[in-house]
């Protein structure tokens, strides 16, 4: 196996396309590995070495693919979401210890001022003609020569990521060269990329899902990946029509965005056949599943990741493989085991919280010994979703355990009563979440995106439930909205969702 990216990355055809984007001509694997070598020789010169951190603030496209995979295969990557604000910023720079940051040479980013103020050297990147190439030019004069320039060895970090830190202060996770290595190894394997695979990156970059199954996996297996300005179902079409792609990764509220617009566009479908779809970062429902595979004509593979496994750790497999809606799948990388709240392990069959151990786990949150003792038991990591391993080894997620709704002692999985609403005709998209209660703690309550051309009431809804479940699981209060509000990944998220609208 492989023990660092740039081994990896080099065994592409050179002349095979790598990286291309919408109205840009491409750039070949033999230019990527170009790249690489001129991006690390240019840090080293600035004294920026080994394990030394970098926060990347670049647009999603090409640049930031590119510049994420060069950068990780020598120095400490930190990608940052664009759209944060200056205390943001200053928040996130600060607690990674940033030696520099990457901008855009033209950019206005609030990031620029707050780098200066903390003293972080800036670095503007001007992009080049192919898509993806780039320079690096810094502000300031130059530095003393990196003491450990070169490319990364295995346990050198190679990126560090903040988990969305909805309930606490976001954890710094870092990821080793082996972590990213072994992830991108697990992926290409479960999709079986070839050079002839060609990936529609709708994802942002700032995120474990686009960065390492998006974008590093496919281009490891030598694939050849289509860099968006970032999601837009507008534009899927023209860009699915651009690209020619075999498959594409995306969060559910995309594919539920793009299902809404693919009966006005079957004869791009039919031009680009897709060898699968892939859905990861939240549960699909079953039914959105069986309407995206019917429409494209192709398998939609649903996967389980997270930041702390550097994406991935399990997968319904390809066919002839069997996929089982509303399960994440086998094994898909790390054990995957079942663990009661004393650390000891479950048979099959027993519902528990979800463990995992393997290559692509990190070794620990950076300076959170709390986290760790709660995070880590027995050489596990306990991932904080409820779950459940059938006896063919499927893993299906019951919940995430600070989302289950306690209603007066009744533990309620939001996502089971997701699925219920689901069913019904008249809705599109539906998130239940707990909302505060004086007397019981929590109660039941959902947000609902009804059909276009579709009507229903709350009354409606609650019966239609209270006929397929417990009445303490009915809502008791349903929203109905244009949209649900979503994080900046796309997710939908229940922690925090009753604040959010005026329910507290």
């Amino acid at each position: 196996m492989e023990a660092t990216l740039v081994q990896l990355l080099s065994r592409a055809e050179a002349s095979a396309t790598a990286i291309s984007a919408p109205g840009r001509s491409a750039l070949s694997h033999g230019g990527l590995r170009e790249l690489v070598d001129r991006t690390l020789a240019t840090l080293n010169g600035l004294g920026i070495g080994r394990n030394d951190r970098v926060a990347i603030v670049l647009a999603n496209g090409p640049e930031m693919a590119t510049c994420f995979i060069a950068a990780a295969c020598g120095v400490t990557t930190a990608p940052l979401n664009p759209a944060y604000r200056a205390d943001e910023f200053e928040f996130y720079l600060s607690d990674l210890h940033a030696k520099a940051l990457i901008v855009e040479h033209d950019s206005a980013s609030p990031a620029i001022e707050v780098a200066t103020k903390l003293s972080v050297r800036l670095i503007d990147l001007h992009a080049r003609e192919r898509a993806g190439d780039f320079d690096l030019r810094p502000r300031g004069g130059g530095g003393a020569a990196a003491a450990s320039g070169g490319m990364a060895q295995p346990d050198d970090l190679s990126m560090l990521l903040h988990t969305s830190g909805t309930t606490s202060r976001p954890k710094i996770v870092p990821l080793s060269q082996r972590n990213l290595v072994a992830s991108a190894m697990h992926i290409a394997r479960t999709l079986r990329f070839t050079s002839a695979d060609r990936g529609l990156n709708i994802m942002p970059l700032f995120h474990i899902h686009g960065l390492i199954a998006g974008v590093l996996a496919p281009l490891t297996a030598g694939s050849q990946v289509f860099c968006t300005p970032g999601f837009n179902a507008l534009k899927f079409f023209a860009w699915m029509d651009e690209a020619a792609p075999t498959w594409y990764t995306a969060v559910p509220t995309m594919h539920q965005a793009i299902l809404g617009r693919a009966s006005k566009n079957l004869d791009v479908i039919k031009r680009h056949p897709l060898r699968f779809l892939r859905s990861s970062s939240s549960s699909m429902p079953p039914q959105v599943i069986c309407e995206l595979e019917e429409v494209f004509g192709a398998p939609l593979i649903e996967s389980y990741g997270m930041t702390e496994a550097t994406h991935q750790m399990a997968s319904n497999p390809l066919p002839p493989g069997v996929r089982k809606p509303g399960s994440v799948g086998l094994a898909a990388g790390p054990e995957v085991a079942i663990m009661d709240e004393a650390g000891a392990l479950l048979p099959r069959g027993q519902v528990g919280e979800i463990a995992i151990r393997g290559p692509n786990v990190t070794a620990g949150y950076e300076n959170n010994p709390k986290a760790n003792a709660e995070g880590f038991a027995n050489g596990w990591f306990r991932t904080g979703d409820q779950g459940v391993i059938d006896d063919e080894g499927y893993v299906s997620l019951t919940g995430r355990l600070k989302e289950i709704i306690n209603r007066g002692g009744e533990k309620v999985s939001p996502r089971e009563i997701d699925e219920v609403l689901m069913d019904h005709p008249a809705v599109a998209q539906v998130v239940c979440f707990g909302m505060p209660h004086a007397k019981l703690g929590e109660e039941v309550a959902a947000a609902v995106v009804l059909r276009e051309g579709q009507a229903a009431t709350e009354r409606e809804l609650q019966a239609f439930v209270g006929a397929r479940a417990a009445e303490f699981k009915v809502p008791k209060k349903i929203l109905f909205m244009a949209e649900i509000p979503k994080g900046a990944t796309g997710k939908l998220q229940r922690i925090g969702l009753a604040a959010k609208l005026g329910l507290v």
